[in-house]
C-alpha cells in the first residue's frame, strides 16, 4: 500500500544530514519504533524505493525521516532536493527492527546512520521498559552526532536511560573528553554493570561493526538469540 504525503517542513541537523517532517492528509501510521517506510521516487526513467526509518513515535498522520546525503546516492538526493509543499509516495511502515520485551534490560549499539532506527526505540524503551537501557553510539565527531540534544534531554529526564558517544576522529578536538576510537573498541567496558546473559542488545551500522560487535557481545556472555541487528554499508540502501 502507498501513500501520498506532503513535506511539511525540512531541518538540517548535521553538514548531511536533513529531517524531513512527512503529512498525511487522512492515514494514521501505526508502527513499532524502529520499523522504516519506503519512499518512491523517479530516477533515470525508473520507478525506485529506499527504505527510511521513522524517527517519531507511532499514532499520528506525520513521519520524521533523518535522511544522510550521499553525493553518488539516489534516495538521498532526491530526498535533500525536496522542499516544503512537495508530495512524496510514501508505504506504510513495516520492518524487523523494534523492541522485542520490555522486561529485560536493553542496550542499544550504533554508528553513523545506525542511530535512525534506534533513536525511537531507546526514546520509547525509556519511557516504557522497566529495566535499564544503555546507548553507545559512535560518529566521527561531534558536529556528526544526530540527534544529541534530544538524546541528551532524554537521558536526564528519564533515570533508567545511559548515553555513551564515540567518535572516532575527535583526537585534536579539544572540547571532547568522552571516548574516542569505535564503538567496537569500548565493548564490554562501555557496559559496565551490564548481565549480558539477561540483556536484549540492538545493533545497528555498517555491516564491519555489526559483526564485531555482535562477536564481542557473544563473547561476553550475551545470548546469540538476545542480539538483533541491521547492517549496510554507509551507502547502500542509494545504490
Amino acid at each position: 500500500m502507498t501513500l501520498t504525503v506532503t513535506v511539511a517542513d525540512v531541518h538540517r541537523m548535521t553538514p548531511d544530514v536533513k529531517q524531513f517532517r512527512l503529512v498525511s492528509e487522512d492515514h494514521v501510521f501505526e508502527y513499532d519504533p524502529g520499523q522504516h517506510t519506503m519512499v518512491h521516487f523517479e530516477a533515470d526513467g525508473e520507478e525506485e524505493a529506499r527504505p527510511y526509518t521513522a524517527a517519531n513515535l507511532p499514532g499520528t498522520n506525520q513521519l520524521v525521516l533523518a535522511i544522510k546525503r550521499y553525493d553518488d546516492g539516489t534516495g538521498s538526493v532526491f530526498m535533500h532536493e525536496r522542499t516544503p509543499g512537495d508530495e512524496i509516495t510514501v508505504e506504510e511502515v513495516d520492518g524487523n527492527l523494534h523492541v522485542r520485551d520490555f522486561d529485560r534490560d536493553a542496550v542499544f549499539l550504533a554508528t553513523g546512520t545506525g542511530i535512525t532506527p534506534l533513536y525511537p526505540m531507546v526514546k520509547q524503551y525509556a519511557r516504557e521498559g522497566d529495566g535499564d537501557a544503555h546507548l553507545v553510539f559512535g560518529e566521527r565527531d561531534q558536529e556528526h552526532l544526530i540527534f544529541r540534544e534530544s538524546l541528551d534531554q532524554l537521558r536526564a529526564e528519564e533515570e533508567n536511560l545511559d548515553v555513551d558517544y564515540v567518535l572516532s576522529d575527535a583526537e585534536d578536538d579539544e572540547a571532547w573528553n568522552g571516548r574516542t576510537g569505535h564503538v567496537q573498541d569500548h565493548l564490554p567496558d562501555a557496559l559496565d554493570g551490564v548481565d549480558f546473559a539477561e540483556t536484549d542488545f540492538y545493533v545497528c551500522g555498517v555491516p564491519e561493526m555489526v559483526v564485531e560487535t555482535e562477536d564481542l557481545l557473544t563473547e561476553a556472555g550475551a545470548d546469540e538469540d538476545r542480539i538483533f541487528t541491521e547492517g549496510w554499508e554507509s551507502d547502500a540502501a542509494d545504490e
